[in-house]
C-alpha cells in the first residue's frame, strides 16, 4: 500500500506541476494580450490627442485671423477719420485765411483814408 501511496503522491505532484505550468503558460498569453491592449489604448489616445491639437491649432488660427481682421478694420477706420479731420482742418484754415485777407483789406482801405 505504501508503494501505491507514493505513486499516488508522485502523480499528484506531477499533475499539480502540470496545472501550474498550464496556468503560467496561459498567463503569458494574457500578459501579451494586456500589453497589446495597452498599445491599442495608447494609439487611440494619441489619435485623440492629435485631433485635439489640430482643433486647438485651428481655433487659435481663427482667433488670430479675427484679431488681424479687427486690427485692419481699426486701421482703415483711423485712415478715414484722418481724412475727415484733415478736410475739417483745411476748411478751418481756409476760413482763417479768408478772415485774415478780409482784415488785411480792411486795414489797407482804412490806411488810405
Amino acid at each position: 500500500m505504501g508503494e501505491s501511496m507514493s505513486r499516488y503522491s508522485i502523480i499528484e505532484q506531477l499533475t499539480s506541476q502540470k496545472l501550474d505550468i498550464i496556468s503560467a503558460k496561459s498567463n503569458l498569453d494574457s500578459d501579451i494580450t494586456g500589453k497589446n491592449q495597452a498599445v491599442d489604448a495608447a494609439k487611440a489616445e494619441f489619435k485623440d490627442w492629435e485631433k485635439n491639437i489640430k482643433a486647438d491649432v485651428e481655433k487659435m488660427r481663427q482667433e488670430q485671423q479675427r484679431n488681424i481682421d479687427k486690427l485692419q478694420r481699426e486701421a482703415d477706420n483711423a485712415k478715414e477719420r484722418k481724412k475727415i479731420k484733415e478736410k475739417t482742418y483745411d476748411i478751418k484754415i481756409k476760413a482763417i485765411d479768408d478772415a485774415l485777407k478780409q482784415i488785411q483789406k480792411i486795414s489797407e482801405t482804412a490806411g488810405k483814408e
